[in-house]
């Protein structure tokens, strides 16, 4: 039995101020959720104002730098990690009136549900590291969409050497008990066992249910009711309850939060050609407004009046000042991001999916010179506007399959194996070996297990149903 016990710990950490909270909060931010953010600071503060095309004036010229309280930094650390942001400190939160960094938010996305039920966990900043690493690779429908193996090479690459199998092992099941239940399952057979494991221990022949789970999906998914009554020893009535069981669990946990704010996506990042300097990736200067500092407002403020008047004016001029200079890092950030990523992933435009190129988090946090968290955020519900159509920025990352030097990345292989599919015969669909010679062809060595995991991830059946469904 453990004994509590005191620990000193040293290190660095950001003082996170309420302007630099502001700051990482519209980082991450949705256009759609940033858009209601700018126009509640709008309705809230009148030394704001939307700048007209025509207006040429510069608020900045108004009032000289010693006007101020406080100065504002030429450039925004917003750069955080983890445990810069997320604290468990109630000391440090500033109380009741303090910036609440998940407030506003227009709809609550998959990874933003479980985020929210980490934050109640107790966890070391390395258990936050490797949590962190682990929801960045949960795909929408609620699956894992990277190997342990892949993550903990990126996460020892960050400086975790030590770390060990084992110890993702165990951060993962610790996930997996969040809700929905069946989040983080590595694949179907994984996904309906953990929901399996949180029914109640009195449902009828619940050890028949999981053996079949377990061992006769494919079988289950041919309605071969005679090899399951056999296999599994039951009768017609013991076999539709094992079966209505199963159908009673969701293959797809995170379906629920798909649809979030999916009838309408703005794009954050437009793809341009420009002749000989070619592909060049721009902010979308039409998915926001351009606020500036009302300047007849910003006249009034008087120098060293302490009125009442003049506070409110103070105080508001300021608040502005800072919005303004947080929403200029965020552009500079995603437009950074943005750039670094298009640029390794240039054979997507002339290509598609199948030139996708290995990438994660780590790849694009080292090249801009910012953590791995960071990169998380600026990519996350950012979308960029290419010849192929809108694409979230966070799809462009993938781990790589198979050996250094021949690597390939999953989306691709995915890519390649939805379209070998789409093109097969109805007639004659093709089996999972097939699928592997068909890669094999092309140059990508993948294990038959590999191609299953993948397809059943994409919501495709077997070979045999799809005969079946023909």
């Amino acid at each position: 039995m453990m004994k509590p016990a005191l620990q000193l710990r040293t290190g660095t950490h950001l003082t996170m101020t309420p302007q630099l909270q502001q700051a990482i909060h519209l980082l991450q931010l949705s256009t759609l959720d940033l858009q209601q953010e700018l126009q509640m600071a709008l309705e809230s503060n009148p030394l704001l104002d939307i700048e007209e095309e025509q207006s040429i004036e510069q608020p900045e010229t108004l009032l000289s730098q010693d006007e101020w309280s406080e100065d504002i930094p030429d450039e925004l650390p917003l750069d955080a990690r983890w445990e810069d942001i997320y604290t468990n400190d109630s000391s440090s939160a500033g109380g009741e009136d303090s910036f609440n960094i998940e407030h506003n938010a227009l709809s609550v996305d998959l990874a933003s549900h479980i985020r929210s039920q980490i934050l109640l966990m107790d966890m070391d900043p390395r258990e936050h590291l490797i949590t962190d690493t682990l929801l960045d690779a949960l795909e929408p429908s609620g699956y894992l969409g990277v190997g342990l193996e892949d993550l903990g090479k990126g996460l020892r690459q960050q400086g975790l050497g030590d770390l060990r199998q084992v110890e993702m092992e165990r951060m993962l099941s610790r996930l997996q008990q969040c809700e929905p239940t069946g989040v983080f399952a590595r694949d179907l057979r994984e996904c309906l066992l953990l929901q399996l494991d949180q029914l109640p221990d009195d449902i009828p022949w619940l050890a028949q249910t999981r053996r079949m789970i377990r061992q006769f999906l494919e079988p289950l998914g041919q309605n071969d009711r005679r090899l399951l009554k056999r296999r599994l020893s039951l009768d017609d009535e013991a076999l539709d309850q094992v079966i209505h069981t199963i159908r009673s669990l969701n293959p797809r946990p995170g379906q629920e939060f798909e649809s979030v704010d999916q009838h309408l996506v703005i794009p954050d990042l437009v793809l341009r050609y420009h002749g000989r300097q070619g592909w060049q990736v721009e902010l979308n200067q039409e998915s926001l407004p351009r606020l500036r500092i009302q300047p007849d407002y910003a006249a009034l403020v008087r120098r060293a009046d302490k009125s009442e008047e003049n506070t409110f004016l103070k105080q508001h001029l300021q608040e502005a000042r800072w919005l303004l200079k947080s929403l200029s890092s965020r552009n500079d950030t995603l437009l950074r991001v943005g750039q670094e990523i298009m640029a390794r992933q240039a054979g997507f435009i002339e290509h598609g999916d199948e030139a996708l190129k290995p990438m994660i988090l780590a790849d694009i946090a080292q090249a801009v010179d910012m953590h791995e968290s960071t990169i998380s955020r600026v990519t996350t519900r950012k979308y960029i506007h290419t010849p192929r159509g809108i694409v979230e920025l966070k799809y462009f990352f993938s781990s790589h399959v198979g050996q250094e030097g021949d690597a390939h990345a999953s989306t691709a292989i995915r890519a390649r194996i939805r379209k070998f599919i789409g093109d097969e015969a109805p007639r004659r669909p093709l089996s999972d070996a097939r699928l592997v010679q068909l890669l094999a062809d092309n140059g990508i060595m993948v294990a038959r297990r590999t191609v299953a995991k993948y397809r059943e991830a994409m919501g495709i059946p077997s070979s045999s149903e799809r005969k079946r469904l023909a």
